[in-house]
């Protein structure tokens, strides 16, 4: 369903749509939402007034940006007016780029040989079986490292990654630099793949 089918069937309030749309959002809208406030239980109440919000708005949405898109605006909108976190939230350069983005144990130190080289070759994921990587434990053990992340890095990781947002979508909804949000996804994803190579050498 494309999103101009997607919205005709929300304006006519084909329940069985909305509730697919619920489905397919809620979750991340969750985790965008707790990078907000405080606790689980008002990221709920966040979410949760989104949907009304998308329902009570669907008649005078122009599609002048994608439906998604219009979704995470009104979520990062009542997110904000909930107000518990806003103010520790966006980050500087020097925050944003504070993190390494591969842990220094996976190289050997000053006064080796090799020093700077890899300690620790990164996992060639070809060589993983897909019965490992889709597996409920690996994909619970990345919900875990998400909800992990600080909370810019978890926000920005879920719109790119997960949603399936543009660049120039995330940094619009999150008050981002182009130079930011690039800096905090690459920390994001490299902390993941950290996680989920871990994971992957208990498997086997």
């Amino acid at each position: 369903m494309t999103d101009l089918d997607e919205l005709a069937a929300l304006r006519r309030r084909d329940e069985a749509v909305f509730a697919a749309l619920v489905r397919r959002h809620h979750h991340s809208m969750l985790r965008v939402a707790r990078s907000y406030v405080a606790t689980e239980s008002v990221a709920e109440e966040v979410v949760q007034d989104t949907w009304v919000a998308v329902i009570d708005g669907i008649d005078r949405f122009e599609g002048r940006s994608r439906l998604t898109t219009w979704i995470y605006a009104i979520l990062i909108n009542r997110a904000r007016s909930s107000g518990s976190r806003e103010a520790r939230w966006v980050p500087t350069d020097v925050m944003a780029i504070a993190e390494p983005s591969v842990a220094p144990d996976w190289f050997h130190g000053h006064g080796h040989d090799d020093a700077r080289h890899w300690r620790r070759i990164p996992t060639d994921w070809r060589t993983v079986p897909e019965s490992v990587l889709e597996s409920r434990e690996t994909r619970a053990v990345l919900d875990q490292a998400i909800a992990a992340l600080p909370p810019l890095h978890r926000a920005v990781i879920t719109m790119r990654d997960i949603e399936g947002l543009s660049a120039s979508e995330a940094c619009d909804l999150l008050g981002l630099t182009e130079v930011n949000q690039r800096v905090v996804l690459h920390r994001a994803r490299a902390r993941l793949r950290e996680t989920l190579e871990r994971h992957v050498e208990d498997q086997r």
